[in-house]
């Protein structure tokens, strides 16, 4: 792809907001208390960049006793904890205002509720930043891996697919963002390397080097 792309289309948890190990913990816990202990790392593995109806029909399937009101629940539990802990991603800001100084839109593309962004975007001062541009699954008809998300953000903005840059930190996200005809950038900050390369167009371990990465 010839850099900068034209437009940059961020995934939220994880990328944005250093939600990712909070959520997690909140929904082990959870998970153990209905039947089903998993550790932080394997949950990672199997649920990483899914959505929460996804996470129940799974759980279910490995023996956990999950009651009908499950996902709204356990969301509520875990707005709770990020309301009060969640972070920026280190270094995040910066990049933003390099892509400003460049001209360059940007937007998010998420498979969370626009609630949960909310109070992730809220608390971590980027909701302005981002204003009129977040779309999440309930957005649109499918989820990731579908990259019905993606194309709706480039769509709304009059970009090419082929000139937008996807920012990831899940196999699942950055299939989308493959499938939407897209380049993929994987932030390998917690996520293995060895997870990402297959579907990603290049990796990359620091937010800070992204701007370099984007031609900025």
């Amino acid at each position: 792809m010839r850099m900068p792309p034209d437009m940059v289309l961020f995934d939220c948890d994880g990328v944005l907001v250093d939600s990712e190990t909070l959520t997690t913990q909140v929904l082990c816990n959870n998970l153990k208390r209905h039947g089903l202990t998993l550790r932080p790392s394997q949950f990672a593995s199997l649920f990483l960049g899914g959505t929460i109806f996804g996470i129940a029909e799974r759980a279910r399937a490995m023996g956990a006793r999950l009651p009908p009101s499950w996902a709204e629940d356990v969301y509520q539990e875990v707005f709770d904890v990020l309301a009060d802990h969640v972070e920026p991603i280190r270094g995040i800001h910066a990049v933003l205002d390099a892509l400003d100084a460049a001209g360059i839109g940007y937007a998010i593309g998420s498979n969370g509720p626009h609630r949960k962004m909310e109070i992730t975007l809220g608390r971590t001062g980027l909701m302005p930043r981002f204003k009129g541009r977040v779309y999440s699954r309930e957005d649109v008809p499918h989820p990731k891996p579908a990259p019905d998300v993606y194309l709706k953000a480039a769509a709304d903005a009059d970009v090419p697919p082929s000139r937008c840059c996807v920012i990831e930190d899940s196999p699942s996200g950055a299939r989308a963002g493959q499938v939407a005809g897209m380049y993929c950038l994987g932030f390998a900050a917690e996520t293995p390397v060895a997870r990402l390369q297959p579907v990603c167009d290049d990796v990359f371990h620091k937010m800070a080097e992204l701007p370099e990465i984007l031609g900025l």
